[in-house]
């Protein structure tokens, strides 16, 4: 890969030198090369891996793979009225070796993943530092290194291998088999599991279940892959039972409260999260995933653009599968938890509303989303604006809540301060489940579902109530099979950036696409089961690079 990856870890130190809100490091003006073999330069080389993430995964427009490259184009998620990249939705001719998204995407893991190399192999050479904190450093950014490859492999198939540093411009590139990337990637996923704590202080620094969380979802990847083996599925459950049961991890009481803002994002269902903050210099891009799931509501009568409500990019509209299919709201507290469909009055004033002219207060509801059809009688006697499902477009649609980020500084402030949960308990729960399904063990695996499951249940007006209710959200495991996990991952997980891998991984892309999301349906192929590799890889790589089939 011809590149200057030296410069792009100097650039990574100047620029992302932190993820941890405990975790901040100064800021340096000068790097030299040796530097990076003393005690300081070595820890700064470290969180400079850890600064790395957010570029990766959550900054802003067709520089992260989440949510970009994971959310639409799926059964869950199509396309919004704005934007540049609706062919990662449409699949048609303009998502091809070119598309800026995928390009970036490329560069910014290898970047990343050099700069996890130069800390790996510059480690035997520090000074000043013992052992054991040299060998947890290392094990945090394998484990880290682990994530890049582990998204290159899944995106791609067989890509560039590279364990080393690389210092000066390299030419040469090949594509490693993918058996040989999973086995890099297990082995340092094992060397972290071997080395890191239980706990770590400070907090967001890699810990052994994080390690185990993050193996347990390689080998159940891995499983429907062409590298597959045949222990897989049974390495994945031991893995994610063991997160459950060996350390102090739970799910909180209640869904909605896994994504309150602030003091609350460390809580017990957490088991390893991407660190933001509110510092201007440390947190750079920060946590951008608020932007893109929120309608277009500053344009219609009663409302403009504030904080609370946040910048409305309007990217990504749930399916009419999620709204009107995937969730019995009867019972299942998620579909209201998870989403916003109520907008109240910022702008008083006097509009019209359904033909006629209404007033409206501050603090008014100024828009309704309604779960179902209302008559024309009914909407002439609303005093709000009310958008039943026929009347729901690309532009108005009920705004996924999980990421608001209601403390930004200014309204269109981009960089956000949540943390990115990127492995919480409840997820842990339907990776076992779904090992233990594909194992032939029904019953284990409906146990597990049924805890996430109990956890959604709505609170009724009496326990009797709510107990009914759990009751009713159980399933038996002849209810098992993976389109009812992918649907369970759907409401648990919506919108956090694993909806693409994981209908790849369960072979369910094409199904799904073609019968959820009409916008994609007519153009989706087998081969967009994986990415194109960039074109600019291609040209830059002596003796060109093959590229994948259908591209």
């Amino acid at each position: 890969m011809k590149t200057r990856l030296f410069l792009s870890l100097l650039a990574l130190m100047l620029f992302g030198t932190s993820c941890e809100k405990q975790l901040l490091e100064d800021v340096r003006t000068q790097v030299t090369d040796s530097y990076l073999n003393t005690a300081a330069g070595f820890q700064e080389a470290v969180n400079a891996s850890y600064g790395s993430l957010k570029p990766v995964f959550c900054a802003i427009e067709d520089n992260g793979i989440i949510p970009n490259l994971t959310v639409f184009g799926t059964d869950t998620y199509t396309n919004g009225f704005d934007g540049a990249y609706k062919m990662m939705n449409f699949y048609n001719a303009d998502l091809n070796p070119r598309t800026p998204a995928l390009t970036r995407n490329w560069n910014n893991l290898y970047v990343a993943i050099n700069t996890c190399n130069a800390v790996i192999s510059r480690a035997p050479q520090v000074t000043g530092l013992t052992d054991a904190v040299k060998n947890t450093r290392v094990a945090e950014v394998r484990f880290i290194r682990a994530q890049y490859y582990f998204m290159l492999v899944q995106l791609f198939g067989p890509v560039h291998l590279t364990l080393t540093e690389t210092t000066g411009v390299q030419a040469a590139a090949t594509r490693a088999p993918v058996k040989d990337v999973y086995e890099a990637i297990i082995k340092d996923l094992d060397f972290a599991i071997q080395t890191l704590p239980a706990t770590a202080t400070p907090y967001g620094r890699v810990t052994k279940p994080a390690a185990e969380n993050a193996l347990a979802l390689v080998y159940l990847t891995r499983a429907t892959s062409e590298a597959k083996q045949a222990d897989d599925y049974a390495k994945a459950a031991e893995l994610a039972k063991g997160v459950i049961s060996k350390y102090n991890f739970k799910l909180l009481d209640e869904f909605g409260s896994v994504f309150l803002q602030g003091s609350a994002e460390k809580n017990s269902e957490v088991i390893w999260a991407i660190q933001n903050n509110k510092d201007v210099i440390s947190n750079g891009p920060g946590n951008t995933m608020h932007l893109y799931f929120i309608m277009k509501y500053d344009d219609l009568p009663g409302l403009q653009r504030d904080i609370a409500n946040g910048r409305p990019y309007a990217r990504y509209k749930p399916t009419d599968f999620v709204l009107n299919t995937l969730f019995n709201r009867a019972v299942d507290s998620r579909y209201t938890k998870s989403f916003k469909r109520v907008f109240y009055c910022n702008k008083p004033g006097t509009y019209a509303i359904a033909g006629r002219p209404v007033t409206l207060a501050t603090g008014d509801t100024a828009v309704y989303l309604a779960d179902r059809e209302y008559t024309a009688a009914e909407l002439s006697r609303t005093k709000y604006s009310v958008y039943p499902p026929s009347r729901q477009t690309e532009r108005v649609f009920p705004t996924l809540t999980k990421f608001l980020d209601p403390e930004r500084q200014g309204i269109n402030d981009q960089p956000g301060s949540r943390d990115l949960l990127y492995f919480r308990l409840a997820e842990t729960y339907l990776i076992a489940a779904e090992a233990l399904l594909m194992t032939g063990n029904k019953a284990e695996a409906a146990t597990l579902v049924n805890v996430v499951r109990r956890r959604a249940a709505k609170a009724g007006a009496t326990s009797s109530e709510t107990t009914a209710n759990r009751t009713a959200m159980e399933v038996t495991p002849d209810q098992l099979d993976l389109d009812f996990m992918l649907d369970e991952r759907a409401r648990e997980l919506l919108g956090e950036g694993n909806r693409w891998f994981d209908l790849v991984r369960t072979g369910k892309l094409l199904e799904r696409v073609k019968k959820y999301n009409p916008f994609a349906a007519a153009n989706i192929k087998p081969f967009h089961v994986l990415r194109p590799i960039p074109q600019e890889q291609i040209d830059r790589t002596e003796g060109g690079l093959p590229q994948n089939p259908g591209y």
